[in-house]
């Protein structure tokens, strides 16, 4: 066949338009500019200084949060304010997503392999005991012994979106790991938070809750590939998360865990072709939407919600949520408050050094006892860097605060600590990983890259000559 009869893929799907308006980026381009962490995590950081700048000089911070938003229906009701709309339920959206993500990567992805995953498990483990440790011997009595919980949680957003900014060349498989580890210790934080911190929960509501896991589980073992059944699920399972007192994120997690990520079956390609043929031998709207379903119905249910949830969550949900919460007074008197608090001294030695420490010791366990292994070219040297990494507590940390105090000025020696161990953590693990970037490299040659050919013989070992 001659070039000038070979067929040109088609730009978009559908007749072309009348007026051709040139479009700065392909879909493909777009998409992956959409799922760019180092976006989100710009964006973050700006909403976070923003939030900084508008409770220290700006006038009406907490006033505007605490605006009540209220949903009535019939006799029904429930009223939350604009922090906690935000929190309990956008936030779900996020944990969604990296759900998603986590259940795809196990499932047809690079943390197939179990041994794989026992290590960031593990190192979790780690990150969650020893910094709720450290933390207790700074304060064991009193209110302020409540703050146990604080330091145990790695932001997950700022965790990923940091590396991307920051970390070193061809990171996706340090990615992966420490996605692992961050999803892995939200989900431990968010038990400890429905444990020890949650005032009241509601049996009903808990079997409520149960019951529709099974439900999702049914319909995953039963194949059933469209959204629409697993979002009214989910939007029911957040409901009765939220009514048990259990904080609703843990839906967006358990949601996203159990949607299908499985490759569909081949005979669904055979599928898509017969209604393919169908609308090209008779093009009419019921066609047209059989061929429709067969075409989605190729891609696995986990790809399709991804791909609609992940740029809401990370340019819409995830700014918002630090615009939201990272506005903390930040006066002469608050700081040196927190200088001489136990409370804000505790969690950022917490954050920084039991996270660092506990996450790698534990890992190193894991490698040492041959229980577990780092994925592709990961090493030692790159786990240390991502567990100082991920002494950044920021989501999970600031609810608990609220939960574990009462009292407004151990809040705010809470909040600087969160902050300052934070922003501390962020600073020394992108050094360390930026270092350890460069002199153990991530990046794998490529498939298609020739070997350079060696040198003529004979070759003979210099030291004996």
């Amino acid at each position: 066949m001659s070039s000038e009869q070979t067929l040109q893929a088609p730009v978009r799907p559908g007749p072309a338009l009348r007026i051709s308006v040139p479009m700065p980026y392909r879909s493909a381009s777009l998409g992956r500019f959409l799922a760019n962490e180092a976006v989100s995590a710009g964006l973050l950081l700006v909403a976070a200084i923003a939030a900084l700048t508008w409770a220290n000089i700006g006038k009406g911070y907490e006033a505007f949060w605490a605006t009540e938003v209220a949903l009535h229906v019939g006799d029904w009701s429930m009223s939350l304010d604009l922090r906690h709309v935000i929190n309990d339920a956008a936030m779900a959206i996020f944990f969604l997503v990296v759900g998603l993500e986590i259940s795809r990567e196990v499932t047809v992805g690079e943390l197939r392999n179990r041994r794989t995953v026992i290590v960031p498990a593990l190192g979790a483990l780690g990150g969650l005991v020893l910094p709720a440790l450290i933390y207790a011997a700074f304060v064991h009595e009193g209110p302020a012994a409540a703050g146990w919980g604080i330091p145990m949680s790695t932001d997950t957003a700022f965790l990923i979106g940091i590396l991307a900014l920051f970390g070193p060349r061809c990171p996706d498989q340090l990615r992966l790991f420490l996605l692992t580890l961050a999803i892995v210790d939200d989900i431990g934080a968010i038990t400890v938070m429905a444990i020890f911190y949650t005032p009241s929960v509601s049996v009903p509501a808990l079997v409520v809750t149960g019951v529709l896991v099974l439900v999702l589980l049914a319909m995953r073992w039963l194949g059933v590939w469209r959204l629409a059944p697993y979002l009214l699920i989910g939007l029911l399972l957040w409901g009765a998360v939220f009514a048990s007192g259990v904080h609703p994120t843990l839906a967006g997690v358990l949601l996203g865990l159990i949607v299908p990520a499985a490759p569909v079956e081949d005979a669904q390609a055979e599928r898509l072709r017969y209604y393919g043929r169908a609308l090209i031998d008779r093009a009419d709207p019921a066609r047209a939407r059989l061929a429709t379903a067969a075409a989605r119905a190729t891609v696995p249910a986990n790809d399709r919600l991804q791909n609609e949830l992940h740029p809401i969550s990370a340019f819409v949900v995830v700014p918002l949520f630090g615009l939201a919460n990272a506005g903390v007074a930040l006066g002469g008197d608050a700081l040196t408050s927190a200088l001489h608090s136990n409370v804000a001294i505790g969690i950022v030695v917490a954050l920084l050094v039991g996270n660092a420490v506990g996450i790698s010791v534990a890992a190193g366990i894991a490698l040492r006892s041959g229980w577990g292994a780092l994925p592709g070219r990961v090493r030692y040297g790159h786990l240390i860097g991502g567990a100082v990494l991920a002494g950044i507590g920021f989501t999970i940390s600031l609810f608990i605060t609220d939960l574990a105090f009462t009292d407004e000025l151990l809040r705010r020696d809470a909040k600087i600590g969160v902050l300052v161990g934070s922003l501390l953590a962020a600073l020394l693990g992108s050094v360390l990983l930026r270092y350890l970037g460069e002199r153990l490299p991530l990046c794998t040659i490529d498939d298609d890259e020739e070997l350079p050919e060696l040198p003529e013989g004979p070759w003979e070992d210099p030291s004996l000559a």
